[in-house]
């Protein structure tokens, strides 16, 4: 009997798994880019090079999991409203496909697996690594209370940051903070972008976000931020006495930037998702700006 009942709970779970891996957005990884790209940029100056190869291994797969956590609570904390957006009403939750109690197991099996990974870093990461399981709980649940859930998101996006210098460095300088304000404010532009398209839905439902606070001035808000982003950089580049290769990526973000305002002036949805899109490649700019600095310095050390 024992056999058979565990035999019959394994079929369940291999019937649920597809739906565990849409509710953990595997078929839509934006999310863990837009995580992985700052958290890359702050391995390489902390490391002032090239990281540990075993930090690069944990972070990257750190990354990946708790953006998938994130993304189960989040849809624990939205499941009687996501059948009620349009961009949302397929999910797991919103289709029935998944319980609440499956949901927050998978996001504590998940959450687990990150802490078994910082358990291979040192005292300082693991105690910063609690307040990043802190951040990703609590901010799906903000939405209902405040207008400003994208600061909340930023907040929690941009903590690999003083994690990352914390297991580089084993402490945390105050140059990581110029970093990490700069991830945050970039959070709330590109979020804001994504909470356009959710706006007309929202205002239906009662969501507060920023696209609903800042309601027509949406453009000028976001393109303050996102060139608030690239003068905190500026200001980062100075302090890590970084070299014209990096602000050559800055260009390159800018440019994209720019594009991105371009993508948004009517307000269509669709546009306003691809400018959210697109902030993958803000990312991978800025660190091939940092990784192609180290490079040719660690190139011209060796001639």
């Amino acid at each position: 009997m024992k056999a058979s009942g565990l035999t019959h709970k394994l079929q369940c779970l291999r019937g649920q798994f597809p739906h565990y891996l849409q509710l953990m957005r595997v078929d839509r990884p934006i999310g863990t880019y837009l995580v992985l790209w700052p958290t890359l940029w702050a391995l390489m100056l902390a490391a002032e090079g090239m990281p540990d190869w075993h930090l690069l291994v944990i972070f990257c797969l750190g990354t990946y999991l708790m953006r998938a956590a994130g993304c189960v609570i989040n849809d624990y904390a939205d499941r009687h409203i996501d059948a009620h957006v349009r961009r949302t009403n397929s999910r797991p939750f919103a289709t029935g496909a998944v319980s609440e109690k499956e949901a927050l197991s998978l996001f504590a099996v998940l959450c687990l697996l990150a802490l078994v990974l910082v358990l291979f870093t040192n005292p300082l990461t693991i105690g910063l690594s609690f307040v990043a399981v802190a951040l990703a709980a609590t901010y799906p649940f903000m939405k209902r209370y405040t207008h400003l859930p994208q600061i909340a998101l930023g907040a929690a996006f941009a903590w690999s940051i003083p994690m990352a210098f914390a297991a580089q460095r084993e402490a945390l300088p105050s140059t990581l903070w110029l970093l990490y304000i700069a991830v945050l404010l970039w959070t709330v532009a590109y979020d804001t972008f994504y909470a356009m398209v959710d706006r007309e839905d929202d205002l239906k439902i009662g969501v507060k976000s920023t696209a609903i606070l800042f309601g027509d001035d949406d453009r000028m808000i976001t393109g303050f931020l996102q060139v608030s982003v690239i003068v905190i950089l500026l200001m980062v580049g100075a302090q890590f006495e970084m070299s014209f290769i990096y602000y050559a990526g800055l260009m390159a973000a800018s440019a994209l930037f720019i594009y991105q305002q371009r993508l948004i002036r009517y307000r269509d949805r669709d546009q306003c998702f691809m400018a959210f899109l697109n902030n993958h490649y803000v990312g991978a700019v800025i660190f091939a700006g940092i990784a192609l600095h180290y490079l040719f310095a660690a190139l011209e050390g060796a001639a």
